[in-house]
């Protein structure tokens, strides 16, 4: 890409490593992901070799996806210390902030509404998987929202093939949404962890809120890990949506659908509804 078609606008959200801005790119509103190292850059330094990592992935697996429900690839730029990476923009947020807005304002979502946000993550997922690729970090936050209320997944810099997904080596995942094999370290997985993080995805679009708020990391961690603890299944909750949620997060990975069967559950239950 060149510099000289893209105009930088505000910006809109700060990473770990980086800012996000709004831009126009080639005349398409466009987000623009800069992460940079500011403190004395040593491509030799454990930081430079993550952020590094992080973008080669992101920028692997970005520009070989195209699907609706999976955040569009556009352009990226690779000059160290300066990583720079360009999707479609996604107006409406993210769902974290979404879901937030809906627990501030002490609503429960429509079911037809809570159906139709989760097929269009579940179609992302499946597609993601069908290209053999594990997300390890879906959460609502990495899931963004359209200005016509389209779901798209993104953020893939802690994605991985799955035959190459043995062991949590690079800090992968967020305690809350992530699977007991993950969170036992020593332990392989599969795409499965994924299909765990769904579930409590959708348990949060019924429920409303965050799953297992007022608990640190460290206690979630500990309490899925040796107590099995999940999130209290809302009373309103229909019986077909309480199925899903606990299949999607069984404590064995072989008992959780694949996408492919959770986007058909989905749709016979849409068509129900």
């Amino acid at each position: 890409m060149t510099f000289s078609s893209l105009f930088l606008g505000p910006r809109f959200a700060r990473g770990a490593h980086g800012l996000l801005h709004c831009g126009t790119y080639k005349n398409q509103s466009v987000a623009v992901k800069i992460s940079r190292i500011l403190d004395g850059y040593n491509k030799n330094s454990d930081l430079a070799d993550k952020v590094e990592k992080q973008f080669n992935r992101e920028f692997t697996f970005l520009s070989r996806f195209h699907h609706p429900n999976v955040l569009k690839f556009v352009a990226a730029y690779k000059d160290p210390p300066v990583f720079c990476i360009i999707t479609e923009y996604a107006s409406g947020g993210s769902l974290g902030s979404y879901l937030n807005e809906i627990e501030y304002d002490h609503k429960f979502l429509p079911l037809k509404k809570v159906i139709s946000m989760a097929l269009d993550i579940a179609r992302g997922m499946a597609y993601i998987h069908s290209q053999g690729i594990v997300h390890r970090d879906l959460k609502p936050d990495n899931i963004l929202v359209t200005e016509e209320f389209h779901l798209k997944v993104a953020d893939f810099g802690l994605a991985c093939e799955e035959a190459q997904c043995k062991r949590l080596a690079d800090g992968a995942g967020t305690y809350t949404w992530m699977a007991p094999e993950m969170l036992k370290r020593k332990k392989s997985y599969n795409r499965k962890i994924d299909v765990y993080g769904f579930g409590l995805i959708l348990w949060e679009l019924v429920a409303g809120t965050d799953p297992l708020e007022d608990m640190t990391p460290a206690q979630v961690a500990f309490a899925v890990l040796k107590k099995n603890l999940r999130p209290p299944v809302p009373e309103h909750c229909h019986p077909t949506m309480r199925a899903l949620i606990e299949q999607c997060w069984s404590s064995k990975p072989k008992k959780r659908p694949e996408f492919w069967q959770i986007v058909q559950i989905l749709e016979q239950f849409e068509a129900m509804c």
